[in-house]
């Protein structure tokens, strides 16, 4: 369309200019190449063929992405940054939106967070190929790997099933960082959960059962001569290994033996034996291990340095609660801005993932305070890598795994506390609901939170809150559906993109096409 625009404009042009000069000899030619579409810009790199390629759910989605690409080309990006929220479903997006502005003290429904200023969105549908409602680790894979697979499985193919070590061997995937460290690139991953977690684990891991994060993890169903996800981290063979893995998860690193660093009594998970921190340190001179605040702002991430940060035994604090954290540990905006200096060192470009994994961890807590301060950090990290990237060179894509049930509701007023009752603008008085109680803007259809345990007896009754401060920031919001964890949801979610390649996003896409974006606009991945 832009072409046809184009070329009536420059008609018009010649036309009027027709009326009181000669028509120049030249001007065909001019109207021609003025209508020419011009070449796409070379890729580059040639890309890879990555073992999933025969993949039925990879070969549908690298068509729809060449689809596009057809139609309109592909900018090269030297550097691919992946954000993920994971459970930022859009809800939550637009809740955290109100909230970061009513932080601020500013207007919140009109507040605009960075993600939301990126040029280009879509809705992506985040299904499994087993699961109406999927998992982190299917989901992960699928934007890692181009391909949906079973729920609870990691860069396997959709023939593994879970548990079942021996189906998962032969049915692996290359994600795209593996293809990254075949090119030479630099790769990274940051998180706020355990960085054996689903979503990073999708990075480097293949396993049928996300769960094996410790080798003491690997019981039940078949788990055969399949490696725990913390070894493989260590383990990984592409290239030269990840410049920067941060994030939780000490515990699947150090011995049963070994004591915890920072949490008295505390020890490792392992029972092999094997200290993993050692050995990473034990590659090479430039490899670094570090697990607290005074660690990191002692590393050089301006250098060649290599490091695995694991700051907690399992997660990261949320961010409402890393005050009271004595040793310290750093925020995600200071991993993300680390991790970008650390990786812009190389000069063939690099691949980061991002995570804010713990807006998904408040969100089964129905804690929505933390869930959407979570997601105002996780944005926070999102503006400082465009302060600190190019938008010529440097494609940012924001999404996230899957979707939550938290919904915002019952006609609060322009102005409402997010985290408040529902009020009428009448004296402070609340809207009440026709059981006479007031009732919140934000709600789950899933949670602990729909029935009271009363001597051993579930009592359904719904909680009176009139006196009941819903702002406080460990308040848990009402839920309908009586569960033990709230659960995921499985609306599509949105998809943000700004750089090159991100012209590609667009439309109601399938999770898997996110790889393919990545992989064509990176040049990582070859053409079909």
């Amino acid at each position: 369309m832009r072409t046809s625009i184009a070329a009536l404009m420059t008609g018009l042009a010649l036309a009027a200019t027709s009326c009181t000069t000669p028509p120049s000899a030249e001007a065909p030619d001019a109207l021609v190449a003025a209508t020419e579409t011009a070449a796409p810009p070379a890729p580059l790199r040639p890309g890879l063929v990555p073992e999933q390629a025969g993949d039925s759910y990879y070969v549908s989605a690298a068509a729809a992405v060449q689809k596009r690409i057809d139609a309109q080309g592909v900018k090269p990006a030297k550097n691919v940054i992946l954000f993920i929220g994971d459970g930022m479903s859009i809800p939550t997006v637009t809740a955290a939106r109100i909230y970061a502005g009513q932080k601020r003290g500013l207007d919140g429904e009109s507040y605009s967070l960075t993600m939301e200023t990126l040029p280009h969105m879509a809705l992506s549908k985040t299904y499994s190929h087993d699961y109406q409602v999927a998992d982190s680790a299917s989901t992960a894979t699928a934007m890692t790997a181009g391909v949906k697979v079973n729920s609870g499985t990691l860069g396997v193919l959709k023939e593994a099933t879970r548990n079942n070590c021996a189906l998962a061997q032969g049915n692996g995937t290359d994600s795209i960082f593996d293809l990254a460290e075949r090119e030479g690139l630099a790769t990274g991953i940051v998180s706020t959960a355990r960085i054996t977690h689903a979503t990073p684990g999708s990075t480097y891991s293949e396993t049928p059962n996300r769960d094996w994060e410790s080798d003491a993890d690997l019981k039940g169903g078949d788990a055969g001569d399949c490696k725990d996800i913390a070894r493989q981290l260590i383990e990984w063979p592409e290239g030269d290994g990840f410049e920067v893995a941060m994030g939780g998860g000490r515990s699947a690193f150090l011995t049963e033996a070994e004591a915890d660093p920072e949490n008295e009594g505390k020890t490792g998970s392992r029972k092999d034996g094997r200290d993993l921190t050692a050995e990473w340190v034990a590659k090479g001179p430039d490899h670094v291990y570090i697990t607290d605040q005074a660690d990191f702002d002692a590393t050089d991430f301006t250098s060649d340095v290599k490091v695995l940060g694991l700051f907690e035994r399992s997660h990261m604090q949320f961010e409402m609660d890393r005050a009271k954290d004595t040793a310290g540990e750093p925020s995600l905006v200071d991993l993300t801005k680390a991790a970008i200096t650390r990786l812009s060192q190389d000069p063939d470009g690099f691949v980061l993932m991002v995570e804010g994994g713990r807006i998904d961890h408040a969100h089964h807590g129905v804690n929505a305070a933390r869930a959407l301060d979570e997601t105002d950090e996780f944005d926070q990290a999102i503006k400082a890598a465009m302060d600190m990237t190019s938008n010529d060179d440097t494609l940012i894509i924001v999404t996230a795994d899957h979707s939550h049930t938290m919904t915002i509701s019952g006609y609060p007023q322009r102005g409402n506390p997010i985290l408040g009752k529902v009020a009428t603008g009448l004296d402070d008085d609340h809207m009440m609901a026709q059981d006479g109680k007031p009732y919140t803007t934000l709600s789950y259809a899933s949670g602990m939170t729909a029935c009271r345990m009363v001597e051993g007896e579930p009592d359904c009754t719904r909680e009176d809150l009139s006196d009941v401060d819903t702002t406080d920031p460990d308040f848990q919001q009402p839920s309908l559906v009586f569960m033990g964890s709230e659960t995921h949801g499985g609306d599509d979610v949105a998809i943000f993109a700004t750089g090159p390649g991100s012209e590609l996003v667009s439309g109601v896409m399938e999770q898997n096409e996110i790889f393919h974006v990545m992989g064509r606009a990176s040049g990582l991945v070859a053409a079909e």
